[in-house]
């Protein structure tokens, strides 16, 4: 399995509720990744809200973007990526 880092843009900015509305829009988003075998790691949001950098796991770029279609969330940019964790060269 491949990890990615999906870029996307939000013009007028990010807004998921910190309630039971919130956590069901991400239950969907989780399952409707499931679908193409994606898994949504997490992701990091800009202080304005409008730009977000996911990371996610997926067998292909394809399916990732398949599953961000599915969620109806827009993709600017994806790229494979590897860990580099500094701590393992202790």
């Amino acid at each position: 399995m491949s990890r990615y880092l999906i870029e996307r843009e939000f013009p007028d900015g990010l807004s998921i509720p910190q309630d039971e509305g919130g956590a069901s829009l991400c239950r969907k988003v989780i399952d409707n990744n499931a679908e193409d075998g994606v898994t949504w790691l997490h992701s990091y949001v800009t202080p304005d809200r409008k730009r977000t950098f996911c990371i996610y796991d997926g067998p292909t770029p394809e399916a990732v973007r398949r599953a961000a279609a599915r969620n109806k969330l827009p993709i600017s940019q994806i790229t494979e990526v590897r860990v580099l964790d500094p701590y393992f060269y202790k």
